[in-house]
């Protein structure tokens, strides 16, 4: 079979890691409602490669089987990305590639850019110019990386332009298109299951939250990987518990780690009710319904400003500045006593009221394809003139 001209092959989509399936998902249905229709390639890495959770997450998000799964599995940041390089390029021998669509910040995202970028095939980004400053995070070097080697960016808050702008990134690349991880919230909210049922499948007491409840979700490297850092945030969630009682969404990571410690009997206590790792609709029925959600991840800093719950985010930095400066998260550091603090003013006074960000609509996904569209069109009727000259 002979490989397709830049003009009939697909536009490859990428997803790693399941932060990436909430963003593709409405990115493939869009393309799919186009008039005309994108034609799309998914490629799934396996960098995340629980199949019970893919495949779970694949039906919440009504997202269809990828149709190259690259089954990469773990390793170290360097086997990972050399890996996803090494079984991504073929792909692109056997199908050709009108440009490959990237999403967030994981190694797949850096891994398929560069792949792309050396066979000088467009790399869409998206979510792009989002920073913490912070490069002792592999995500961090993995958005800067990712942004320099792409043509269209597509950002989710006006600010990263300046960020990009920074970097000595030509303002023409970058376009405003919004936050397509809140098309798939908007598109999926009917169907999140309440926090009642999930604790009455796990056999735990859904009376003890008739009163209310908040959300914990721990798995950040620097929190939970070291005792003395994840000792005290775990104290200062026993304190929060004490006047409301704490959903803990244990990610597998955290609990490890808290077993090596010796730890996890601190998580024992009436105040704590203690569910596995949940599929995307059930953390949405979670977060919808709680009083307050802590956590260190970057997509729920998000998800709680949609959502008008405040959020306490465990970390010294965020990349995303909209969710503090107009949404209804409060960034606290990781001082057990800044968390409790920031708790008790929010059960206090209901905490930040906040705002829907521009563009947080649920159109994101739609904007992506009419643009994208239309530059790929232009492109292509650019190359027959650069041929000539």
């Amino acid at each position: 079979m002979s490989t397709p001209t830049p003009s009939t092959a697909p536009v490859i989509c990428i997803v790693g890691a399941r932060p990436n399936y909430m963003k593709v998902a409405p990115i493939i249905k869009a393309f799919a409602a186009h008039n005309p229709p994108i034609p799309t390639l998914l490629v799934h890495t396996g960098q995340h490669y629980d199949p019970a959770m893919k495949d779970r997450l694949f039906a919440d998000l009504d997202l269809p089987e990828p149709d190259v799964n690259l089954a990469v599995g773990s390793g170290s940041h360097a086997v990972q990305t050399a890996e996803v390089m090494k079984r991504f390029e073929p792909v692109i021998d056997q199908h050709g590639a009108r440009a490959v669509l990237v999403v967030g910040d994981v190694n797949s995202t850096l891994a398929c850019a560069l792949v792309a970028s050396k066979r000088h095939i467009p790399v869409v980004h998206v979510e792009s110019g989002l920073r913490s400053y912070d490069r002792r995070m592999p995500e961090e070097i993995n958005r800067i990386l990712t942004d320099q080697l792409s043509d269209v960016l597509y950002t989710t808050e006006r600010s990263a332009h300046d960020n990009l702008a920074r970097e000595g990134i030509p303002d023409e690349r970058a376009v405003f298109v919004g936050n397509v991880m809140i098309d798939s919230l908007r598109a999926s909210l009917p169907k999140a299951v309440p926090a009642t049922e999930l604790l009455a499948a796990a056999g735990l007491d859904a009376g003890r939250i008739a009163n209310g409840y908040g959300v914990v979700t721990l798995h950040r490297p620097s929190n939970v990987d070291n005792a003395d850092t994840l000792g005290p945030i775990i104290d200062a969630l026993h304190d929060v518990s004490q006047s409301l009682p704490l959903i803990v969404a244990l990610h597998p990571r955290t609990r490890n780690n808290l077993e090596r410690f010796g730890m996890l009997d601190r998580l024992g206590g009436d105040g704590f009710l203690i569910l596995p790792p949940q599929g995307y609709l059930e953390m949405l029925g979670l977060m919808s319904g709680a009083r307050l959600v802590l956590t260190d991840s970057g997509g729920i800093q998000e998800e709680t400003t949609a959502l008008g719950v405040p959020c306490v985010t465990i970390r010294e930095n965020t990349e995303r500045p909209i969710t503090v400066e107009q949404g209804t998260n409060t960034l606290v550091g990781i001082a057990p006593e800044a968390i409790v603090a920031a708790a008790r003013t929010i059960l206090a006074t209901g905490g930040k009221a906040g705002r829907i960000p521009e563009y947080w609509d649920g159109c994101t996904a739609a904007r992506i394809a009419a643009h994208l569209h239309g530059w790929l069109a232009e492109r292509a009727a650019a190359e027959p003139q650069a041929a000539k000259v």
